[in-house]
């Protein structure tokens, strides 16, 4: 792409350049502090649920080590940290009686991300309800959503002095259906219905928790993180093409649509009645309260061809020959411009932020203890040149959090998948700043020259 000094303002000012965890993936200390019992503690013991059998119980000991890893995030500039909350630290059986322990660690956790002038984005669910919930039906039982909100309440009330953005939930698609519908992840259940009642059970927690922060905390900026994706036909044949726009239908605009236009994709409610039945009088309305954001997880594209033996998405993904794969996916840079210019145009929502975006690299250390990873850097740089187009072509987006901060448990794949911008010894839990972490740094500092070294340069170094 070429550039010049005169279009080297495509980022905004005040563009947040930030990175991600989830407390699940790195806390550790799962019996520490008056910590509850999540429903991946319970999963993670299940046979065959997780690689090797490993779990989250040590994980990355941010919980032990959070000070060097704000340190580290001071070190590589990075202006937002976005973690989540363990609901079972603040509410062991998720409702009833506080732990003050577990608001003491994150209230300390946030202090010192505001003394090295790092901004707190705060996420209230990252995948981990807790287990007494889900012993009393989880997502499923509609009185989860009303826990949720109280949970909020709580958390904004504690914490939102010092912390101004709120993410609702990351991913309801992910909760609602490997979680309840596929069983690949926590609690795994297998339960087509189940798992379109968990959708809207999701949902509306989140319009609840809308109204709770705002009610407790002064100024909030509030939003809500879906995983999103452009779906193509894996051919021209009419059931490829009608297979893409059903998955369309389930994946991106069963969460899209409620939330921005206040009502479920008709296709979809119209096949599945189950959906609509657990709606109530004034659901829809609380579910679509105006927001202040909305986070955009994007990794990679969805080619589907026709399966009507997958239950509900009744598609299956191919991989097209010919392009370039992680352990994990298809790497798609364009799919992450061709989705934003998307969302302005049918949704028009009024900032968006690309809560993640990174890839999995089967990293080492190397002998002069540097970990070269220029794979992930060229993803990366790959991937915020898309944003760079989209904001080029008026879409509104305000920043970019990488995923990861920390390589981490990365759940079904336990640690096999490393993503982070530092690198974490499993056996000594030492940390070293990746080449990608020091791409990134420089970014955060000059992304134009970063970006754009010269027409046609590529700095990977």
């Amino acid at each position: 792409m070429p550039h010049s000094a005169a279009d080297s303002t495509s980022f905004p000012r005040g563009f947040t350049w930030g990175a991600a965890t989830a407390a699940y993936q790195i806390e550790g200390a799962s019996q520490e502090g008056g910590r509850g019992p999540s429903i991946w503690d319970t999963f993670c013991q299940q046979p065959g649920a997780v690689e090797r059998g490993e779990s989250g119980e040590v994980a990355a000991d941010h919980y032990h080590r959070w000070q060097q890893d704000v340190g580290l995030m001071a070190d590589l500039g990075i202006g937002a940290y976005r973690f989540s909350i363990a609901w079972s630290r603040i509410l062991p059986d998720g409702r009833g009686k506080v732990n003050a322990a577990g608001f003491d660690f994150y209230s300390r956790l946030v202090d010192a991300l505001l003394e090295r002038g790092i901004e707190p984005y705060i996420t209230l669910y990252h995948w981990d309800l807790p287990q007494a919930l889900q012993e009393r039906g989880g997502w499923a039982a509609r009185d989860t959503a009303h826990h949720f909100a109280d949970y909020a309440h709580q958390v904004g009330s504690r914490l939102g002095d010092r912390v101004s953005r709120w993410i609702t939930h990351n991913e309801p698609y992910v909760v609602a259906f490997p979680g309840h519908l596929t069983g690949d992840l926590a609690p795994g259940l297998r339960d087509s219905a189940v798992a379109l009642r968990v959708v809207h059970h999701l949902l509306l927690s989140h319009g609840l928790a809308v109204e709770a922060l705002r009610d407790v905390v002064a100024r909030p900026k509030v939003g809500i993180t879906l995983n999103l994706s452009p779906i193509y036909p894996a051919s021209d044949l009419e059931v490829d093409h009608q297979a893409a726009l059903w998955r369309d239908g389930i994946f991106n605009r069963l969460f899209l649509d409620p939330v921005l236009r206040g009502r479920y994709p008709e296709d979809v409610a119209a096949k599945y009645g189950a959906l609509l039945r657990a709606v109530q009088a004034g659901d829809m309305e609380r579910i679509a309260t105006p927001l202040d954001f909305l986070g955009v997880n994007y990794y990679t594209r969805s080619v589907v061809r026709h399966d009507p033996a997958v239950p509900i998405l009744e598609s299956t993904q191919i991989r097209p020959e010919g392009n370039e794969y992680s352990d994990m996916w298809e790497i798609y840079p364009p799919g992450l411009h061709e989705l934003l210019v998307r969302l302005k145009s049918d949704y028009a929502p009024v900032d968006l932020y690309i809560t993640e975006n990174g890839i999995p690299v089967p990293d080492t250390l190397d002998a002069d203890g540097r970990v070269r990873d220029p794979r992930r850097i060229r993803y990366l740089r790959d991937h915020v040149l898309q944003v760079e187009r989209a904001i080029a072509d008026g879409v509104p987006v305000r920043g970019y959090f990488v995923w990861s901060l920390l390589d981490n448990f990365e759940w079904a794949f336990g640690y096999r998948m490393r993503f982070g911008l530092v690198y974490v010894d499993w056996g000594t839990q030492d940390r070293t700043v990746k080449d990608s972490g020091r791409w990134y740094a420089r970014l955060v500092g000059d992304p134009p020259s970063t970006l754009h070294p010269g027409v046609g340069g590529t700095d990977l170094t």
